[in-house]
């Protein structure tokens, strides 16, 4: 059963998928039917959604009555993720932001239209009809495209404080109040062109940003899903299905080839490969035999092995790295993006300047109310909240397309301005520093032997069958019988009536008559045909296209370099070495990565981790900032802030040149800002600037903004080869992009 939310109150809210409710006589079955079930709160049916909402009266109760009971009334039910749903919640929040901004979009540009006639001279008669028939536009759109400012606007005051939004609303709607009034009266001016543009250019603002917190997704979420919904039991010789929250310890579970390891567990009968790249990082299968521990969350890829149940479902390892990752990703939530922190002393510095210019006008005019409200007006209007709102949106938005040129995918804008701050590099090993993919380097192997290995090689997918089979030239193929594949050792088959194995040495070994190669006897991938010798291949992890240039490049950049893997020792030291790294820990488990990115945190580092395994996720969520290659599992790219999607480690340094001039020109927007209010304000108080010239002027600061940070989409002239080597693989663009750099 999927998790359910809890409230404040205890209680917790399950919701199912009913296909089957079609009118409202299955509201009335569904609900009379779940209400007298113990511990039910409440049940409400949405009979356009065609879910069940259930409110159980505490944690501990299991939803499964309520879901037996739909099934007895006829009723399929099907458990629906609350994430799923808060997904729907912000898809159609993003929906109607856009919504609002091409209504606005549309308005301002037609009431622009009448302005313009009445700018032009028109008489007093076609300017009064101009007036309200841009009032008539103007109402209607402002009643729903501010919806956004109003609601955020309302919620700040209620709860007994400020925000950029209530300033916004105070402004647009005096402006809307004056313009009426004016129009009423048969005034010379009116402001609707103003408070429609000016709700026009926040909305792009506010969409831009949406569109960016929305590429943010939690990687809890996909961690979970790896966990399954249950398990099969092997009681008294025979299976049965039993929820995995019903499992406990002493229980003997049966895990088949391509199932997850429910909760941890002793193997009790039965081999197998297993991918514990969730434990290790390591994409390599391992053997598993009779007594070996595995961890939850563990894929079988071979064979049927039963297992006997050392922990209950909330206790085992996966519990634990999803336990660890929300525990990381609310430390991150826990960052201030720039605009958030300028926001707590805009809001309150421009009802203050607003209030002196009304209570200034009206001692200055002895009451003249309206002289008053017109000075303020112009004064909320031209503090620019339009620029400030660009600020940061913008530049994050042409950053991101920048990256995405360069084959790099950003998911938070947020994530931007904390890979600026950067300052400590840590990259995991396999997958990252390298492909993730074995090759051989060096083997004995030749004549018949290599063709016959080659035979059995084409029958596996193990990678370092692989590696063999494109490591070993193509010559005549040899015939096999009785190919098998043994699980947790490796191929075998019968070629000309003798055995041949592929796999462990040890396994292998067991039908060759000599001791065979240094290779072989290492213990790592040997070939044997039966009577015969055995030979070893030696094999190699990969390092990414370009990976000693980006630690050079990231180095260069001042940051410090280091490596923290769970393979062995051996292997970890080789590539650090090769690497020019000096920093390097092997054997970390998850909560051991943790434990050194916070010790390097409370150390006062600003820490950028690249990692791409099931068991890099909690600590792509730690780092203050992250980022996966596109191979990576669900979770891990789910959990990282960039995503690059080709093979050159060089997006790392360029996403990071990026971040950092993409923060230069947000300080600059905000400097522009900041510089176009000091001169602009005080003109407003003292009266020389109308509503209608604040709103030009607040549109012309918002043009500037964004011409600003439109220079980051333009490469100046570097030494480096970032680009150039991140460019296309089809040549379309890379003449170009090799000659372009970061400035």
């Amino acid at each position: 059963m999927r998790s359910g939310r809890a409230n404040e109150d205890g209680t917790v809210q399950y919701v199912f998928s009913v296909p089957g409710i079609s009118c409202g006589r299955c509201i009335s079955t569904i609900e009379t039917a779940l209400a007298p079930l113990d511990g039910v709160v409440s049940a409400r049916v949405n009979l356009t959604m065609r879910r069940v909402t259930v409110i159980l009266d505490a944690a501990d109760r299991s939803p499964l009555a309520v879901s037996d009971a739909l099934k007895r009334l006829g009723y399929g039910a099907i458990p629906v993720d609350i994430g799923d749903l808060d997904d729907l919640s912000r898809q159609r929040e993003s929906a109607g932001l856009l919504k609002a901004l091409a209504v606005a979009g549309f308005a301002a540009g037609n009431i622009m239209l009448l302005s313009v006639s009445v700018w032009s001279g028109a008489d007093a008669a076609t300017r009064d009809m101009f007036h309200l028939v841009s009032g008539l536009i103007a109402l209607p759109t402002v009643a729903y495209s501010g919806q956004v400012f109003f609601r955020s606007a309302f919620g700040a005051l209620r709860a007994g404080r400020l925000n950029m939004d209530v300033p916004i609303s105070l402004a647009v709607v005096l402006a809307l109040a004056m313009s009426v009034f004016e129009s009423l009266t048969g005034g010379a001016e009116a402001y609707f062109d103003a408070a429609v543009t000016l709700l026009f250019f926040l909305l792009i603002g506010r969409y831009l940003d949406q569109r960016m917190r929305e590429r943010a997704r939690t990687a809890v979420t996909g961690l979970s899903r790896l966990a399954v919904k249950g398990a099969t039991r092997i009681e008294g010789g025979e299976p049965s299905y039993v929820p995995l929250d019903e499992v406990r310890p002493g229980m003997i579970l049966r895990v088949a080839a391509g199932e997850r390891v429910p909760v941890d567990g002793l193997v009790v009968r039965g081999t197998s490969d297993l991918d514990r790249s969730l434990v290790t990082g390591e994409s390599a299968p391992l053997a598993t035999s009779i007594g070996d521990r595995l961890e939850a969350g563990t894929l079988n890829l071979s064979g049927s092995i039963d297992i006997e149940a050392l922990e209950t479902a909330e206790n085992s390892f996966l519990a634990e790295i999803i336990r660890m990752m929300e525990a990381a990703e609310k430390g991150r939530g826990r960052y201030v993006r720039v605009a958030d922190r300028l926001a707590r002393i805009y809001a309150p510095a421009v009802h203050i300047l607003a209030a002196a210019t009304f209570v200034g006008w009206m001692v200055a005019t002895g009451g003249d109310w309206y002289s008053a409200t017109y000075a303020a007006i112009a004064v909320l209007i031209i503090t620019c909240p339009c620029a400030l709102g660009l600020a940061v949106p913008v530049v994050h938005v042409i950053g991101a397309a920048r990256l995405f040129e360069n084959g790099i995918l950003m998911k938070d804008g947020s994530a931007l301005e904390r890979l600026a701050e950067a300052d400590h590099a840590v990259f995991d090993k396999t997958g990252t520093l390298t492909t993730g993919v074995p090759r051989v380097t060096a083997s004995d192997i030749a004549g018949d032997a290599a063709a016959a290995a080659r035979a059995l090689a084409a029958h596996s997918a193990h990678p370092a069958s692989r590696a063999i089979l494109a490591f070993l030239p193509a010559g005549e193929a040899r015939s096999l019988s009785a190919v098998h594949e043994v699980p947790g050792c490796g191929v075998e088959g019968e070629i000309d009536g003798r055995r041949a194995r592929l796999g462990r040495a040890d396994w292998a070994g067991a039908i060759a008559s000599g001791t065979g190669s240094p290779g072989a006897r290492s213990g790592g991938v040997a070939f044997a045909l039966e009577g015969g010798h055995l030979f070893g291949f030696e094999l190699a992890e990969t390092l990414r296209d370009d990976a000693a240039g980006a630690i050079d490049e990231l180095k260069a950049d001042g940051l410090a370099v280091e490596v923290l893997s769970g393979d062995a020792v051996d292997p970890v030291a080789r590539i650090a070495g090769e690497l020019g790294v000096a920093a390097m820990a092997s054997g970390q488990t998850p909560g051991m990565k943790i434990e050194r990115l916070q010790s390097l945190q409370a150390g006062g580092a600003k820490v950028f981790m690249i990692g791409d395994g099931l068991n890099d996720a909690p600590s792509l969520a730690a780092g203050d900032v992250s980022m996966a290659p596109a191979s990576a599992c669900d979770a891990g790219r789910l959990a990282a802030d960039f995503v690059f999607t080709r093979d050159s480690l060089l997006a790392v340094p360029f996403a990071h040149r990026i971040a950092v001039k993409a923060r230069r020109l947000v300080q600059e927007n905000f400097a522009l800002a900041i510089l176009y209010n000091c001169i602009a304000v005080p003109l407003a108080m003292a009266g020389y600037i109308t509503p209608l010239v604040a709103a030009i002027a607040m549109s012309a600061s918002s043009i500037v903004v964004v011409a600003n940070s439109l220079r980051l989409a333009r490469g100046g002239k570097s030494g480096r080869r970032t680009q150039g080597a991140i460019a296309p693989r089809t040549g379309l663009r890379s003449a170009r992009l090799v000659r372009e750099g970061v400035a």
